[in-house]
């Protein structure tokens, strides 16, 4: 989610092939190039080239990396922050100039700016009347928070960094069209359009640096998404339960779904709601006398 070129980890690797750990590096110590012409990448740790084979290479699925497509906003996001620290730790006043008719030499500006700076500025300077003579008048240079949109600025940066990272503004508790019908579909959007990018790509470089080409076709590497999905007990029994009747699924892969152990006689797909009729038992024929 930092970099464009994705993170790298190393597969190691002991003599005969088997796998002991993965190590995980920071960015600028892998050096990722790409041949012209195949596009095939190349890992580099220093002066040392890592096989592609024994790099764990996840790349952005957005093309990307959400740091990146937010920065600008992140970085306004922080502006806004800092303005408002030191916006009140002036005691909410904006800055401004003190005029005076007669002029002012050198040293009376300095004492003056120096007292109006301790006499109304901080967090305790709050209520405090200012008096001003000579003819004195304070403009302000800044505009006041009201004015700049100083709230709804900040609610649309929160919109602008969740739409980077594709997060349902509700997630970060931005609440202001939040409802209780539309919050369980913004969790569905979170799994779809958020995190199922990133589990696809990652499932798929995971399959591909830790499986054999051999072992590709017997194992896969999946992350359980279950939790994220789990419906109320009754919709999911009712999904299942015509799943099963359709003989889409058996019922031993709808156990599955609800992690319960496989029975036997489960693999068959039947349909469960029908019973099927037993033939009538044939008549005994008279014994002979």
């Amino acid at each position: 989610m930092v970099s464009d070129n994705g993170g790298t980890a190393y597969v190691n690797r002991t003599g005969d092939g088997r796998i002991i750990e993965l190590v995980r590096y920071n960015r600028g110590i892998v050096t990722v190039e790409r041949d012209q012409e195949t596009a095939e990448p190349t890992f580099r740790i220093a002066d040392r080239v890592i096989p592609t084979q024994d790099a764990l290479h996840l790349r952005s699925p957005l093309g990307r990396a959400p740091l990146s497509l937010a920065r600008e906003a992140i970085g306004v996001a922080i502006i806004l922050e800092r303005h408002a620290a030191r916006l009140f730790a002036r005691g909410a006043r904006p800055s401004g100039v003190l005029s005076f008719v007669n002029g002012m030499k050198e040293e009376a500006i300095r004492k003056t700016r120096a007292a109006w700076q301790s006499a109304h500025e901080g967090e305790d300077a709050g209520g405090k009347t200012a008096v001003l003579h000579d003819g004195a008048t304070f403009t302000p240079l800044t505009l006041t928070s009201t004015d700049a949109q100083f709230l709804e600025l900040r609610k649309f940066q929160i919109l602008e960094i969740a739409r980077a990272f594709r997060v349902p503004p509700s997630m970060l508790f931005e609440l202001d069209r939040a409802t209780w019908s539309n919050s369980e579909q913004m969790g569905r959007e979170f799994l779809t359009y958020c995190l199922e990018p990133w589990l696809i790509a990652l499932e798929s470089a995971m399959r591909r640096a830790l499986f054999l080409p051999e072992e590709r076709e017997r194992f896969v590497i999946r992350f359980d998404r279950d939790d994220l999905t789990r419906a109320d007990l009754t919709a999911r029994a009712t999904a299942i339960n015509s799943l099963i009747a359709s003989r889409v699924i058996s019922p031993n892969e709808g156990r599955a779904w609800i992690g319960l152990a496989p029975r036997e006689g489960g693999d068959a797909f039947q349909n469960p709601n029908i019973t099927p009729e037993k033939p009538a038992p044939a008549e005994k024929e008279p014994a002979d006398a």
